[in-house]
């Protein structure tokens, strides 16, 4: 890997989104200085057991049924529970009308808890690569199941918040499964965004965004002066490789320590990974929610994965989408030009960002 040149200076451009054009980033460096309320660090509740807690293991009562449960005997590690206060649902039929430009679709699904631990405090990059291999295992079988329980669900989205600030409402640490009948937009432009690279290249875009992160690297000098503008090396944006799996600092990067990982080889559904292939994933996503922590310890974050729909289509895209894990730590809040502008603003340096999160000694 080559060494990488720190940039000093302040940066101020847009960046555009290679997977989605329309999705641009302003990086500037220059608005970290300004005076601002940073989002606070979530309180970190370590213990491991909290008898009042619903999600601790011995307070099954306190849920809604179980709907499975991770090992299948003995004490669980892993237990899957309805929503108590879902989003979607299966619990009444409801039919979608249309009136004028006004129309509505049945919110039909499924919303789902997945308690990732019985240990009440426990955080990610504190669990076992073992056990984090079971979780992504529970993933998988829950989405699958899903997806054949009714062939009107198109999408199963599994996210993770943690910190009021992200939407975690319960310490425990825990994940969210919600199946629903549409595939969300962002999912969905991703997916044509990268058909038309396809179409057009004959290649993955995320397997090209990952090859250039192997192995690509420039000098841009000033045309006028010869001096150099930026240098691009190897492994610049490169947070962790495992033998299956790379963890990334996308160059238009939405959040300030954002990272995604994905497969090495082109994979498009999240199903098709294979069992022996877990081990390696969770030593990635372990080792970079550690650099994360030892960067930005006890920040709120969300993460979330995103998989090819199975909206009838998804051998068309087999070839062109790459499932991906997208990790976004919260460490500012939005201010009124983002909402207004839909355009994400980051003062940090990408490039730097993934230095420091790869300087970390594990």
């Amino acid at each position: 890997m080559s060494e990488i040149q720190a940039d000093t200076q302040d940066v101020r451009e847009i960046r555009i989104n290679p997977i989605v054009p329309s999705e641009s980033v302003l990086v500037a460096t220059a608005r970290s200085m300004r005076p601002k309320k940073a989002e606070e660090l979530a309180p970190r509740d370590t213990r491991k057991h909290v008898e009042t807690c619903p999600f601790c293991r011995g307070n099954e009562h306190k849920t809604p049924p179980q709907i499975m449960a991770w090992p299948g005997a003995g004490d669980w590690d892993i237990r899957i529970v309805e929503n108590l206060y879902p989003v979607l649902g299966d619990d009444r039929a409801q039919a979608g009308f249309n009136f004028g430009l006004q129309q509505t679709i049945d919110g039909y699904g499924r919303h789902e808890v997945i308690i990732d631990h019985h240990e009440h405090g426990i955080a990610v990059h504190e669990m076992s690569e073992s056990h984090l291999a079971g979780l992504f295992g529970v993933y998988q079988t829950r989405m699958r199941q899903l997806f054949e329980s009714d062939e009107r669900l198109k999408y199963v989205l599994i996210f993770k918040n943690f910190g009021p600030a992200a939407g975690a409402s319960i310490p425990h640490t825990h994940s969210q499964v919600i199946a629903m009948p549409v595939v969300p937009v962002n999912v969905d432009a991703e997916v044509k965004n990268s058909a038309a690279h396809y179409d057009k290249h004959h290649h993955c875009i995320f397997c090209a965004l990952i090859d250039e992160a192997l192995t690509f690297e420039a000098t841009i000098y000033d045309r006028a002066s010869g001096a150099v503008r930026r240098k691009i090396n190897v492994g610049q944006y490169v947070v962790e490789r495992g033998e299956k799996f790379i963890a990334i600092k996308p160059f238009a990067s939405r959040y300030e320590w954002e990272v995604h990982i994905m497969p090495l080889a082109h994979q498009a559904d999240f199903l098709d990974l294979r069992a022996e292939d877990l081990p390696d994933l969770a030593r990635v996503l372990k080792r970079t929610m550690a650099r994360l922590d030892a960067v930005i310890g006890g920040a709120q974050y969300n993460f979330f994965l995103h998989t090819v729909p199975h909206d009838g289509q998804q051998g068309a895209h087999a070839h062109s989408y790459h499932w991906h894990l997208e990790i976004c730590p919260r460490t500012s809040i939005p201010t009124g030009f983002e909402l207004g502008s839909g355009l994400f603003v980051n003062t940090i340096n990408p490039e730097q960002a993934a230095e420091r999160l790869r300087a970390i000694a594990l």
